[in-house]
């Protein structure tokens, strides 16, 4: 994979030419095995698994490490979550045109522990899209998916993630609530077609990966299951096979 941390990147069908859906999406969140030089060692694990096993790997890291990352791996980076704000008086929050000057060339939005009002969501989706960035924001529910993808600012992908499952390591969204996902995406798909779904929540098998994808889904969203492990690069490996069965054409 080409590197995509570069100002020339800013077509989103360049991105998904790039990354082969479906797509691994890593939430490094803000675990202390996920943060400063921890964060790069996680990074060139997943680089040497992206391009051995030909995945697509996004990494979803803190602003903090956004720029030490984007200048030492090449694969794509997200934003945990940036404001709905422009250059100016706003200390302490996070501008989507800081990220993307960092090296990020997307953003998440919404998810269950960083959750925002519609209006929030839609000004942010706007503002972010207008610095170039790409937008997934995270959907709790089937109504919530709805609303988020009749926007007039719409995302580019939507991530189907019930709360009650986040973190855990015994049930996923895909066993404990195929039908959860299925609806999102037919529901999703008869608004925005364009709009690509992803599923996370509690995703910790090559199995669930693979049965999300079978559901409809272009990928997952995985944070404990790999950072957390004792072999953060044997879990992402295990995770990748999932995609590779069900790789599209």
């Amino acid at each position: 994979m080409k590197n995509l941390n570069t100002s020339a990147f800013s077509s989103f069908g360049v991105f998904l030419n790039q990354l082969k859906l479906p797509v691994l999406f890593i939430n490094f969140k803000v675990y202390e095995e996920a943060s400063g030089r921890n964060a790069l060692a996680l990074a060139k694990k997943a680089e040497q698994v992206s391009k051995k096993a030909k995945a697509g790997i996004v990494l979803v890291v803190q602003a903090t490490d956004m720029r030490m990352l984007s200048e030492k791996t090449s694969l794509p980076l997200f934003a945990q979550h940036v404001d709905a704000i422009g250059y100016g008086r706003h200390s302490g929050w996070i501008s989507p045109a800081s990220v993307k000057q960092a090296g990020a060339i997307g953003t998440i939005l919404n998810h269950a522990e960083h959750k925002i009002s519609n209006e929030a969501l839609e000004k942010t989706i706007a503002l972010a899209k207008k610095q170039g960035l790409l937008v997934m924001a995270c959907a709790e529910d089937l109504e919530r998916a709805r609303q988020i993808a009749s926007f007039a600012s719409k995302p580019d992908f939507i991530a189907i993630e019930p709360p009650e499952l986040i973190s855990r390591e015994d049930v996923s969204v895909s066993t404990a609530r195929p039908e959860l996902i299925s609806d999102s995406v037919e529901a999703i798909k008869r608004i925005a077609p364009e709009i690509i779904v992803i599923t996370g929540a509690g995703i910790h098998s090559p199995s669930d990966v693979s049965k999300a994808v079978e559901l409809g889904t272009s990928g997952v969203f995985v944070a404990n299951k790999i950072v957390k492990s004792q072999d953060q690069k044997k879990a992402i490996e295990e995770l990748a096979s999932g995609l590779k069965t069900n790789k599209r054409k």
